[in-house]
This record gives structure tokens, sequence and C-alpha cells, in this order.
């Protein structure tokens, strides 16, 4: 309990420093206390109480309630001590998360004499973009007008035309408006003064990315051995060797995860995204690691490349997923169902907990399970279960999450950021259903709703992505949702 509050605290203190810091004055330890309100009440209770009390309703419902009410008046009332800054119509929203990057130094947009207006307005053909009006915001010049062509013709031929007068001046990226009108934005190009200033970024770090993996290796290899193997620290002193037996466990979630973050990578390098090496994230405790990431140094050029980005990890991930799974579930030990299992408890391991793992299971272990047997799991199989657990929190389709890009690549900025909200609120229902849950629901509502924009982000997906994207999203329902009643008698009767 305590390790689970703690890994949450530094995730919610990470959330919580990256999204709101620079916009309020109200301190960020304050703002995380906050957040952190209901998991503390609920943590009290349980060391009070212990868990086999659960919280009554009103503790439970109250604290999730009134929080983010608090949360967001604080950040309001420390936007008052913030400098003013020049007043924007309400009429477009610009996003700008990483343009320019946020890596790079801020750069200030020179206003456009007259002559560069003027050569501004003839990057525009009438017959293509009918440009209408210019306005100038702080960051940001935003051209307004009627798009005249198809989405991709129209921003290729500005974009060329741009850079013909001004040459790597501007990013150019073309977003659509809440009236559903399309407008084009110029940022200053964060990269062309790095370029000037002769001090290209380093974006491989090899020696630190090899690091973090064996770190990684050891954290993994450890709880390994202590949590999943369950070899004593009496034995461990005694007999060190013990330890390599956490490996079985280490080693193939440590593949997992960094196929999934090397399905981003190669696919980020495909498109010519600047993009760091995978990094893992080791942890002494829990799983013995928060996971791997690669951070994106540069734009997405368009939907279609930041769907095939977010697409790649989960895919690739799943892929290196099942043969773990389905041979360490051929391995696992079939036990008694108590009222203790769930999809967490790999030592009861409910395997209608979830669809695909009651398929799956049901496909390895034949007639031998049945409705009142659980798994022992083998510590290949917890690798396994992991890694579908991974894929199912990226696909969740929230903010920057892999699920986020995909829904923001099928339908657009806006209509992802109501999705996202959307699927905060389903998860919450469901952590009330699957106390499990409850982790994630948590993490999700402290996430920004909003994912950063491609430069092209108009044009629209072709049919076939549009597919692969609809298959992952049902994909992520087969895996946190239980099996159907019907098929549960199909599958074990």
């Amino acid at each position: 309990m305590i390790s689970l509050l703690l890994i949450l605290g530094l995730i919610t203190y990470f959330i919580v420093q990256r999204s709101v810091a620079g916009i309020t004055r109200t301190p960020v330890w304050l703002l995380w206390l906050v957040m952190m309100g209901p998991a503390l009440i609920w943590t009290a209770w349980t060391l009070r109480y212990g868990q086999n009390t659960p919280p009554p309703p009103l503790l439970v419902l109250v604290p999730i309630i009134i929080c983010p009410f608090i949360y967001w008046w604080l950040i309001q009332l420390g936007r008052r001590g913030m400098p003013q800054q020049p007043p924007q119509q309400p009429t477009e929203q610009v996003t700008s998360a990483t343009l320019p990057s946020k890596d790079a130094p801020e750069s200030k947009l020179r206003p456009l004499s007259r002559d560069e207006e003027t050569q501004l307005q003839g990057c525009f053909p009438w017959s293509v973009y009918y440009l209408q009006d210019i306005e100038y915001r702080p960051q940001v010049v935003i051209c307004k007008g009627q798009l005249r062509t198809n989405s991709t013709n129209a921003y290729e031929t500005i974009k060329k035309n741009i850079e013909g007068q001004f040459g790597d001046r501007f990013l150019v990226v073309f977003q659509e408006g809440p009236n559903g009108k399309p407008f084009f934005t110029l940022f200053p190009n964060p990269q062309a003064k790095a370029k000037a200033k002769g001090k290209p970024e380093r974006l491989t770090r090899p020696l630190l990315a090899l690091a973090l993996l064996a770190a990684t290796l050891l954290t993994t290899t450890l709880v390994g051995a202590v949590a999943i193997v369950q070899v004593s620290e009496d034995a461990l002193e005694n007999d060190p060797s013990l330890l390599l037996s956490g490996l079985a466990y280490a080693l193939p979630l440590l593949i997992i995860l960094g196929i999934h973050e090397l399905g981003h990578y190669l696919t980020a390098r495909f498109y010519r995204i600047r993009a760091t090496l995978p990094y893992f994230i080791p942890v002494p405790f829990f799983l013995g690691t928060f996971g791997a990431f690669i951070q994106i140094r540069s734009p997405v050029p368009n939907r279609k490349a930041l769907f095939d980005v977010g697409i790649a990890g989960p895919v690739s991930g799943l892929v290196a997923t099942i043969p773990f799974l389905l041979w360490g579930l051929s391995q696992s030990e079939i036990v008694p169902l108590t009222d203790e299992a769930s999809i967490l408890n790999f030592n009861a391991l409910d395997p209608k907990s979830s669809f695909v793992i009651a398929l799956l299971s049901k496909l390895v272990l034949g007639s031998s399970l049945t409705a009142t047997s659980a798994l022992h799991l083998h510590p290949v199989a917890v690798a396994g279960c992991l890694g579908l657990v991974v894929t199912a929190l990226n696909l969740m389709p929230v903010g920057q999450l892999d699920g986020g890009h995909i829904v923001h690549a099928m339908y657009g900025q806006r209509t992802a950021a109501v999705v996202g909200q959307v699927a905060r609120f389903l998860v919450l229902i469901l952590a009330f259903v699957q106390r499990a849950f409850l982790f994630w629901a948590v993490i999700l509502l402290l996430m920004p709703i909003y994912d950063e924009p491609a430069l092209n982000d108009v044009s629209e997906l072709d049919n076939r992505r549009d597919l692969s994207g609809l298959l992952v999203l049902f994909l992520l329902l087969a895996i946190i949702l239980p099996a159907p009643p019907i098929v549960a008698q199909l599958l074990y009767r």
C-alpha cells in the first residue's frame, strides 16, 4: 500500500509540475497535495481499519468531487499574480505545446515588416487558400482564410511558398478551428536558431541508455526473485545465486518494454522525426521499473505520422507479449478460485477478469481450467500479463498516451479531447467496480487532456488506418474488461 502511494505521488508530482507550473504561482507542492488528497484519505482509512473494511461511499465520492474543484481554484488564484498577457480573441485556440520545442530556449517572434507581410500574403494562392486576415499574437502569426482545395495540397503548397520566402525561419502549422475552418499558424523555428549558433542538439546517448538498461535489469531481477519467485531475504544472503531466479521475470518484461519503445523510435526515425533512444526507469520496489520512454524532439509532420508513431509501440509490444504469455501460462499452476482472485493478483489470477486472458489461458490449458479455477502465474506469465497491462494503459485515449495520439489522428484534436474526457469518466466508474483500476483512474484524471498538434493537423487518415485504430481500441476493451458471462460459460463449462 505504501509503495503504491509513493509511486502515485511521484507520478502525480511529475504531471502537476509539467502541466501547470508555468501558468500559476500557486506552489506545485500545494497543488500536488490537493490532487493526492483522495489517495491519502483512502490510504489512511486502510491503514486504520484494514483492507477488508472498505471506506464508506461518502469518503470515496466526496474527495473525488471536491479536490479537482480546489485544484482548479488554486490554479486560478495563482494566475491573478501572473503578469498579464496580451488579450487573445476566443475564436481560435492555438495549441503550441511543442512548437517551439520544450528543450529549446524561448524565442520571440519579430513582427513582420510591411514588405514581409506582403511576401507572406503572396505565399497564399487564392485558388489554394484564400487569405482573409493576418493576426499577430505572442509567439505566433495566425493566418485565417478559406480553404479552396484539399488540405494536404494546401499545406504542402503554402509550406513550400513560405520556406521559399523566409527559409527555415518559421514552423508552419495547419490546424482546424472551432468553427470547422482550418487556419495556418507560423511559429519561430527553434532549430533554425540552434543551427545558427552552430550547436546542434545531441539526441543519441547510448551510454546513458545502456546504463539505465543495466540498472533496470538489476532492479527487476531483484523484484522478480523476492516478490515473484518469493525467495526470502535470508536465503538470498546465504546464496546470492538465487537472485538469478528473478531473470525469468526480468528478461521478458524488459524485452516487452524495449520492443514497445523501439516500435515508437524506429517509426519516428522513418518519418525523420527527431527522437531520443529508449530510456528505462529503474526502481528498487513495485515492479522493478516505471517502464521506458522516448522523447520526441521535433514536431510530427502530419496526422498519418502521428497515428503510425502512436500505434507502433502498442502493436510491437503486443507482438512481443503474446509468445511470453502463452508459454508462461502453460507453466503456471492451476489453483482453486477464491474471493481474493483478480486480474492483478498473480498468486491467484482469475482468468475470466480479462477477456484476452480468458481466451489465451483456455487455449493453452484446455479442459483442465474450469469456472472454479484460478492461476498461480509463472514469472514469465507475470511479465506477459504486465505486458498486456502496459499495452492497455498506453492505449487509453487520453492526452499524450498512445491511445490519445491514435484518436487525435483519427478524429482531430478537439474530438480527441472530448473522447479523453469521456474515457477518464468511464475508467473512474470502472474503478468502483474493480478497485484495481483506481490507480489508473487517478493517473488519467491528472493527465493533460489535449494532445500536441501535428504540423499538418487537418488532413485525415485513410480507411486502412481508421480500421486499424478501431481494432486497437477494441483490443483495449478486451484487455481491461472481464469476459462476458455468455463467453465465460462457453469457455469454462
